[in-house]
């Protein structure tokens, strides 16, 4: 059953015209009547069934705007390596000791962090951590020897995008309390990115089919693409 405040909000709006995100914005933002600060979220469905393989995309970026989130952050790595996690703000370091503790069932961290050389010990648990999609991976820049950079990456405003098995991939761009200027730059982020990922794959067509935009408590509307993705 729909809320008090939910019945307030524009009904059949996904059947409107799409618009651009300059557009949707003061409207979305208008719709944020809860008392917290909801975020602003993308839904992107990908033209994911193609004759040869279905489409498994998976990267990350660095949001320029900031997402608005505190992050956990775990770090695995050598003894000598462990003040840089530090330096960098992880909230966890340990070695041969934090590994035992995640093999023991303790998930108390958002981003899991691992040198190259812990993960041949770390990648044992792929059972615990691959279903959390907390395994470090290289190409999510997760094993690396620099850890304090990871760290930092992790912490100031850096988000996964990856599409699900039924072709859909979700995103946030910050909050109701950003301004509109840093949430379009987040917005152009994403599409940047997905349009650099597209040409990784061979598509006939459109990568995205749809997109939408909404608040965590709010409507969606059909989002009009600012690029040829």
């Amino acid at each position: 059953m729909s809320s008090k405040r939910f019945k307030k909000l524009p009904m059949n709006t996904r059947e409107q015209n799409s618009e651009t995100i300059d557009k949707l914005l003061p409207i979305l933002k208008k719709n944020c009547t809860t008392k917290f600060d909801e975020a602003i979220d993308l839904s992107f469905q990908i033209n994911n069934k193609q004759k040869k393989s279905e489409i498994n995309l998976r990267t990350v970026l660095n949001m320029p705007g900031g997402t608005g989130k505190k992050v956990k952050v775990a770090v695995v790595c050598e003894d000598g390596k462990s003040q840089a996690a530090k330096d960098g703000g992880a909230d966890i370091v340990g070695s041969d000791d934090l590994i035992e503790k995640i093999k023991g069932g303790y998930l108390d961290f958002e981003k899991l962090i691992c040198t190259p050389s812990m993960m041949t010990k770390l990648s044992k648990l792929g059972k615990v951590l691959g279903p959390k999609g907390l395994m470090p991976n290289p190409k999510l820049g997760t094993v690396t020897d620099d850890v304090k950079k990871a760290v930092k990456d992790s912490k100031s405003g850096q988000v996964e995008i990856r599409n699900d098995k039924d072709g859909n991939i979700g995103v946030s761009i910050g909050k109701k309390s950003f301004s509109d200027e840093n949430l379009i730059k987040n917005f152009n982020a994403v599409t940047e990115t997905l349009e650099k990922e597209k040409s990784n794959f061979s598509i006939k067509g459109d990568l995205i089919k749809s997109s939408f935009i909404t608040s965590s408590m709010g409507v969606s509307y059909k989002l009009k693409l600012n690029k040829n993705i």
